[in-house]
């Protein structure tokens, strides 16, 4: 059950730990200028040698590149729906997305799982959970735990779009002078820029010339 646990977490934690890791400066320098990865305590070579090959059954890799593409689209989501409809914004969005992807550091983020599985597991249990994931059992957990997860992903965010809507639906009924203009999604943001966009492009045409 707890080797089941550790891929589970390794899977839904990456992706918030990237997300939290982009988020931050690449090295955070501490009080006496030493780097945030020069700080890290020292980890036992043995133990991080199993610790790494874990990583390896469980196939942290290929889990790390996932967060970061889903990670990436996250930040596509939310710049689009701060900025105008247009292809330049598009362009501009899609080209930070690019350079996101090229510039984020999946080894350091690597050596951080490391430290987060060296600080929560013994040596002796990082040995249990090599001994399971290298049984036909726990490679199936470890290829099958993905799909489950992204499965129940997408079932909660469809609970969670169905039940936000109702919810929303009724607060509107119950409350018809506010709230009105409300939306759960950026739709409404980026409609009302176009719009004013729109009124803002009539304001500087030149008034017409009467007819002689």
């Amino acid at each position: 059950m707890k080797a089941a646990l550790a891929l589970l977490a390794l899977y839904v934690g990456t992706f918030f730990v990237v997300i939290g890791f982009a988020s931050q400066n690449p090295q955070s320098p501490g009080q006496d200028g030493t780097s945030a990865t020069a700080q890290r305590t020292a980890i036992d070579p043995a133990k991080e040698a199993d610790i790494r090959s874990l990583m390896e059954l469980m196939g942290a890799k290929d889990t790390i590149e996932e967060a970061t593409n889903a990670a990436a689209e996250q930040y596509r989501e939310r710049l689009l729906a701060t900025m105008p409809n247009n292809d330049r914004a598009e362009a501009f969005v899609n080209a930070f997305v690019d350079k996101f992807k090229a510039r984020y550091n999946a080894s350091e983020l690597s050596d951080k799982i490391v430290a987060a599985y060296d600080k929560h597991f013994t040596a002796d249990e990082v040995k249990g959970l090599l001994q399971f994931y290298g049984s036909p059992l726990g490679q199936k957990t470890a290829s099958e735990t993905p799909r489950v997860t992204r499965e129940v992903q997408a079932e909660s965010r469809e609970l969670s779009a169905r039940v936000a809507k109702e919810v929303l639906a009724e607060m509107k009924a119950q409350n018809p002078d506010v709230g009105q203009s409300a939306r759960l999604g950026p739709g409404g943001r980026r409609w009302q820029q176009r719009q004013q966009q729109q009124q803002q492009a009539v304001r500087q045409q030149p008034p017409s010339q009467p007819q002689p």
